[in-house]
């Protein structure tokens, strides 16, 4: 019951799930979303140091001559022959397009 009312009319009335309906009235403040575990790439564990190395190079030259993730994707494949993609090296570089990584 919810507020007099059965949690099947409540859902309903919002036009949601019993289920739904159940777990709002459970949590004062909803739970989210949680991750079981972070998400692996295997394809990038072997070269997080090499990108690591060169993000930190970087911090030692003018912000204009730093390397963009693209660039970083061009160095890992022509260097030490990369073979993945451009988004996980990305998400790797800037870890506040994703919560995907996090660096320690």
């Amino acid at each position: 019951m919810v507020e007099g009312r059965s949690e099947r009319e409540v859902a309903r009335y919002f036009g949601v799930h019993r289920k739904t309906v159940k777990k709002m009235c459970q949590y004062a403040v909803p739970p989210g979303y949680r991750r079981k575990r972070e998400p692996a790439s295997p394809k990038l564990a072997g070269f997080t140091g090499i990108i690591d190395a060169i993000l930190e190079a970087d911090k030692q030259v003018h912000s204009k001559q730093r390397h963009t993730a693209i660039r970083i994707l061009e160095r890992l494949r022509e260097e030490h022959g990369f073979t993945g993609g451009y988004t996980i090296v990305r998400n790797y570089v800037n870890p506040s397009l994703t919560s995907y990584f996090k660096k320690p």
